[in-house]
């Protein structure tokens, strides 16, 4: 058996190794950006692809230097995760509150169950313009509708795992005389909270996706307005930036719900 001292470094060795391969896996994730938007850029230069309709990474820059200074490249942005927050919180928390309620009964749960289906079956992009005419041409109608395609996602997957939580443990607190909310309280959201983290991350995508078809469609500002500008003038360089933007904002929220699992799952343990 090994003493106390060769475990302590075994222990050390095991975690440089763990902390090396950590290292070297974000170390390659740099390398393959700064690879994929240099030959993007070689590519160009040297007219194997055409510029005009591809961009490239220095002219995209540039223009983003050109945005940051007369400050316009702040306001879209800024318009575009109000709408993006507000549309991400609105759906998850009452995706949330309804799957909690079809928890609850199990009659409303079969009445609602083929709704949702076809619901979650429809495209709910292309139900944007009548939800923009129901709500209004302004942030309510592209809040309304990064809501509504994100909520159906919400409910379905957080009741999936209200429904999957151990049936022993339920009847065991009932044993003890638990009312339901105890239930809910202390069992079935604590053991839920994987889902509802998940539920997180898909419902980032979805609400940027709500967002940019709303700013599509009636947006004066934002940076699907951006997109759409660049692409009617045939402005490339903008509509490239804008999709980058767009790509860098969902990443660091993706992250940002990554850390709060993080801190989560180190809790739990």
């Amino acid at each position: 058996m090994l003493n106390n001292k060769e475990q302590s470094n075994e222990h050390k060795k095991y975690i440089n190794t763990i902390k090396k391969k950590k290292r070297n896996i974000r170390i390659t994730q740099i390398l393959i950006i700064i690879l994929f938007f240099g030959v993007w850029e070689l590519l160009a230069r040297f007219e194997f692809i055409d510029s005009f309709l591809t961009s490239y990474p220095s002219a995209m820059w540039n223009l983003f230097l050109n945005y940051v200074k007369d400050g316009s490249l702040f306001h879209h942005i800024g318009i575009s995760l109000m709408e993006n927050i507000v549309g991400f919180l609105g759906g998850t928390i009452l995706g949330i509150l309804i799957a909690i309620l079809l928890w609850w009964s199990d009659f409303i749960s079969k009445v609602l169950d083929p709704y949702l289906v076809v619901l979650n079956s429809l495209p709910k992009t292309a139900l944007a313009p009548i939800i923009i005419l129901w709500v209004g041409a302004g942030y309510s109608g592209i809040i309304v509708t990064a809501i509504s395609i994100s909520i159906v996602v919400t409910i379905m997957n957080v009741y999936s795992g209200f429904v999957e939580v151990d049936s022993e443990k339920i009847k065991m607190l009932k044993t003890f005389g638990a009312t339901k909310f105890q239930i809910l309280r202390k069992l079935i959201i604590p053991s839920s909270v994987p889902s509802m983290i998940n539920s997180l991350k898909i419902n980032i995508g979805l609400s940027w996706v709500g967002v940019i078809v709303g700013e599509f469609l009636v947006s004066k500002a934002g940076i699907g307005y951006l997109i759409v500008y660049g692409g009617q003038i045939f402005k490339l360089d903008l509509v490239m930036m804008s999709v980058m933007i767009l790509a860098i904002l969902a990443a660091v929220m993706y992250q940002g719900v990554a850390l709060i699992e993080k801190k989560y799952m180190k809790w739990r343990q």
